[in-house]
């Protein structure tokens, strides 16, 4: 980096169950809400930020360029401008990244970034045919016509596509995101046992960190004529393993991957503010943590979920570092078999011989990995949690008087994300 790039103070919602308490509340109102009070908590001038950048995976069809109506919306002026960026999951992080680019380059020193998603409200669509059908009954004038356009309309043509499962989908692989994981758990042995095991530990975290009050200080409830919640929803505090064991798989009838081991669908949105460290004395500021790297990979998309073990493999290199100097890893749970094949893989000899010339990343210490849980209990706003855990992340290391912490995450289409981060 060739200046230190600050992230001064973050915030987000609370990460409700799609079809839920959010179920009501657009991305675009749910992110301005969340950028406002992050804004106002600071008493930072608007116009004091160079661009505002927001990652969003399911862009909402009446808010095109979501960043910018979110922009306008929190009250920043309307000569700032404003984009919107997607690198599927990683797209809160791409957020960050693009905001680093524009301060390297000397276009601006100020930013708000983050990211949204509401998959609540992720669009149903029809089939060309059927569109094609309205399109004709709604052009012609004639009663005659239209009534004998209806006749050609079949039951079969009222079914909707359900765009969350179409968007979940990797178009090149062909594959949904929880066969990926199922692939997986078939390369690395991982069973159905440990799969559950791992999701009922994300719960019970997340519980404890609840009763904790551990999120506290990085949620802003949102409370609006059109929603009302405090805290994370998703957590089920009585989970067993018992009733995870009931679940029948849904991606492979004889898999492993259920609904119960796997991230939630969930709607969220959390902001933060980045900066030159010198930009941040200028304003009397004092920095949450900084940014002292990060890389983007890409990799086969039917494996996408092994992101962050080629992305951290490539950070470590191009920052001269190894696992043992990292105090606190946040490893986004898209699904426990691909959290658990990370781990393998990070201590897997063989692994390192095929894919790092045989350079072994090391042992995962299971104390450091998530430590107050994740998204398999908390929900995975896909375009927001890239944001979340770097947010979340800093603050635990502060918590704890920490320094050194690794943020990644897999993404939908065969990629990964790291981010190094340091208080």
């Amino acid at each position: 980096m060739k200046e230190k790039i600050v992230i001064v103070d973050g915030l987000r919602s609370p990460i409700a169950k799609a079809y839920g308490k959010l179920n009501n509340i657009q991305a675009d109102e749910l992110g301005s809400i969340i950028a406002k009070e992050l804004v106002l908590k600071n008493n930072i001038d608007y116009d004091k930020f160079d661009e505002v950048i927001i990652g969003n995976v399911a862009q909402p069809p009446h808010a095109a360029n979501i960043a910018r109506v979110i922009a306008i919306k929190a009250g920043f002026n309307i000569k700032t401008p404003a984009y919107t960026v997607h690198r599927n999951c990683a797209s809160g992080m791409q957020s960050i990244s693009s905001a680093i680019e524009k301060i390297q380059t000397n276009q601006g020193d100020l930013y708000l970034v983050g990211g949204v998603e509401s998959m609540s409200n992720i669009p149903l669509y029809h089939t060309n045919e059927f569109k094609n059908l309205l399109t004709q009954i709604s052009n012609t004038k004639s009663i005659t016509t239209k009534l004998k356009l209806l006749t050609k309309l079949r039951i079969k043509d009222l079914k909707p596509i359900i765009g969350l499962i179409s968007g979940l989908t990797d178009p090149i692989s062909g594959q949904i995101m929880g066969k990926t994981a199922e692939n997986l758990a078939n390369d690395f042995k991982i069973s159905r046992v440990m799969q559950d095991e791992y999701a009922l530990n994300s719960h019970k975290k997340v519980k404890a960190a609840i009763e904790n009050k551990i999120f506290e200080d990085e949620i802003h409830p949102i409370i609006s004529k059109n929603a009302q919640i405090f805290q994370d929803d998703g957590v089920r505090f009585d989970q067993t393993i018992e009733a995870l064991n009931k679940l029948r798989p849904i991606f492979d009838s004889h898999g492993t991957v259920t609904a119960g081991n796997s991230s939630q669908v969930s709607d969220g949105a959390a902001m933060l503010i980045i900066c030159t460290e010198r930009k941040a004395k200028e304003l009397n500021l004092e920095p949450l943590g900084f940014i002292k790297d990060y890389t983007y990979v890409g990799l086969e998309p039917n494996r996408m979920g092994l992101g962050p073990i080629y992305a951290t493999q490539k950070l470590f290199t191009k920052s001269n570092i190894s696992l043992k100097d990292i105090d606190l890893i946040e490893l986004n749970e898209a699904f426990a078999s691909q959290v658990i094949a990370n781990i393998e893989a990070f201590k897997s000899l063989e692994f390192a011989k095929q894919h790092f010339d045989g350079k072994v990343l090391g042992e995962i210490n299971p104390d450091i990995l998530n430590v107050n849980g994740g998204a398999i209990a908390l929900g995975h706003p896909v375009g927001m949690s890239g944001t979340r855990i770097v947010l979340h992340l800093l603050k635990e290391l502060k918590r704890r008087k920490l320094k050194t912490g690794l943020a990644t995450l897999c993404v939908g289409g065969g990629q990964g994300a790291s981010f190094l981060l340091e208080v």
